[in-house]
């Protein structure tokens, strides 16, 4: 998940878990203690009225802001916390990724789907994402940080051409919406060609429209193609530090399709903010967001199974890379960075010198901290 500040994470109650022996999962030996595991979220759960679940953070939230405190608070710390590395931060190795043995994506596709038609979208918005982000995700620097988590073997990225999606600017989109979106699509045959076992849809808002993470769809948008108007309140949204998140949908059987969704960042009219805002151009902010998406989603691509099995044993067998905390590798990169973004949120040079392009630094355990670009991978 994409909150200012936010990450998938693990929670667990009972006594501390103990020494863990070099990539062993804190779960499977709490589990040998007998401890509850719990559902993924984001910070010390507070609230006595609903029992603690196993949540770990697939979004992308805002340092300090109530999106963020709202994940925090369901993802229980697995042990105690905080801390983290690109220039500035010290070495934070209790935030350091454990593999869980769960699926990873070494080989990824994507494309883009631009949601709200085409009178929404700003062509030149929709050429600069999809080239910036494409150049991002395929950089060989960049990807020489992301490699550690797939055994130092060389991985790919391929992004196919994206589409707008008829209807009107919806004023709000749920992930019910997002999710009832991606199983028509499939319905439809609209997916058909792509490997769902390694492709990742991604859904963009455009400017204007709200994100949240309700389960429900909103009818955001009516059969007669109008927006509706939804007043928004609810503390995870995008309007109180929500960038966007990814998770997976079954529309039928065994089938599994991954999406990732953001919102359209940028500062409104009124001074405040929908999304997360780091740069001086909403497209900037866009990119960055699926960037932290996409790295995510391949290396923790069924984050929303272990959230939807909850409190079960098998929770944990769904997850792949994630810290103690229950944060995906570019969650505690923009806890740490706080009200500055800018020290994790940078326009890098890519490998070629071709230009620049806005990213996200992500967590690496090899320096303990978020990292740019490097060289060579680390050994």
């Amino acid at each position: 998940m994409f909150i200012v500040a936010a990450n998938a994470r693990n929670e667990m109650d009972g006594p501390d878990v103990g020494l863990l022996k070099e990539g062993e999962s804190p779960v499977a030996k709490a589990k040998t203690k007998k401890q509850p595991v719990k559902a993924k979220s984001g910070k010390a759960k507070k609230s006595p009225k609903r029992p603690a679940k196993f949540r770990p953070m697939n979004v992308f939230v805002a340092p300090g802001s109530r999106a963020e405190k709202h994940y925090r608070e369901m993802a229980l710390p697995m042990a105690a916390v905080v801390q983290a590395i690109a220039p500035k931060f010290p070495p934070t190795p209790e935030h350091n990724l454990i593999n869980h043995g769960g699926k990873t994506i070494q080989n990824l596709v994507y494309t883009n789907f631009f949601i709200g038609g085409a009178s929404s979208w700003a062509e030149a918005d929709i050429e600069r994402i999809d080239q910036a982000l494409a150049a991002a995700m395929a950089d060989t620097n960049l990807n020489n940080v992301m490699m550690q988590y797939f055994k130092n073997e060389p991985i790919t990225t391929t992004f196919k051409p994206s589409h707008i999606l008829p209807g009107a600017r919806p004023s709000q989109f749920s992930q019910g919406d997002v999710e009832q979106l991606v199983k028509s699509l499939f319905l439809q045959g609209a997916l058909q060609g792509f490997d769902f076992n390694s492709t990742v849809f991604n859904f963009l808002l455009p400017s204007g429209t709200v994100l949240t993470t309700d389960i429900d769809p909103t009818s955001a948008i009516s059969p007669a193609g109008n927006a509706a108007a939804i007043h928004v309140e609810d503390e995870a949204s995008s309007l109180h530090g929500l960038g966007g998140y990814h998770g997976s949908v079954h529309p039928i059987g065994t089938v599994t399709i991954y999406y990732s969704i953001g919102v359209f960042s940028e500062r409104r009219p009124n001074g405040s903010d929908n999304g997360i805002v780091a740069f001086d151009q909403p497209w900037k902010n866009v990119i960055v967001t699926f960037y932290h998406e996409l790295n995510e989603a391949r290396t923790d691509p069924d984050v929303e199974d272990a959230i939807r099995a909850g409190n079960s044993s098998k929770a944990v067998s769904f997850l792949g890379w994630t810290s103690l905390q229950g944060e995906e590798c570019g969650d505690f990169p923009i806890t740490e960075a706080g009200t500055d973004l800018s020290l994790v949120m940078k326009e890098v040079n890519l490998t070629n010198g071709d230009r620049k392009v806005p990213v996200q630094f992500q967590y690496s355990n090899a320096v303990q901290g978020p990292e740019g670009p490097i060289p060579q991978p680390h050994v």
